[in-house]
């Protein structure tokens, strides 16, 4: 019993990795954001799906972005910094404070993302798992209570409608 039931498991974290990609998260956050120490965070991604049509061949191509996503609670603010899956560095923060924002909301279909509209042309979808084994993808970091605790906040604290 005991080897089949390690059989079927499947993966298991790897924790020295996780928690040494937090770390990297962390430093590259609070070197992008002013105050950066006072937000709370998480890996997420984010798609952009382009679809073709050439003739016959019909079909769809997706890019993957990943981004540390900061919230920082007393300020009801959410920060999207763009970074790599080696967090070897980041592009520029992009603030969402409550007050500016259009519309915030929880999308279930076709994907499990939290939706932010800043205003009437523009929006993004911020995809959160707990872990993504996909290290060439994505940033290699369990965070199942980190995405508790965002989830927590944007639902009852930061998304409107």
């Amino acid at each position: 019993m005991g080897f089949f039931s390690k059989l079927f498991k499947g993966p298991e974290i790897d924790m020295e990795k996780s928690n040494a990609n937090a770390e990297k998260m962390r430093l590259l956050f609070n070197q992008a954001v002013e105050n950066g120490a006072d937000y709370q965070l998480i890996f997420a991604y984010t798609e952009d799906v382009s679809r073709f049509n050439y003739g016959f061949v019909h079909g769809s191509k997706t890019k993957v972005g990943n981004l540390i996503v900061g919230w920082n609670e007393a300020e009801q603010t959410i920060v999207a910094l763009p970074t790599v899956p080696a967090l070897s560095g980041c592009g520029a923060p992009t603030y969402y404070r409550r007050s500016e924002i259009l519309k915030a909301y929880r999308n279930k279909y076709p994907t499990d993302a939290f939706i932010i509209y800043p205003d009437r042309k523009s929006y993004i979808g911020i995809n959160a798992c707990d872990w993504l084994e996909d290290e060439s993808l994505y940033v290699y970091v369990s965070q199942t209570e980190a995405l508790a605790a965002f989830t927590d906040f944007f639902m009852n604290r930061f998304a409107k409608k």
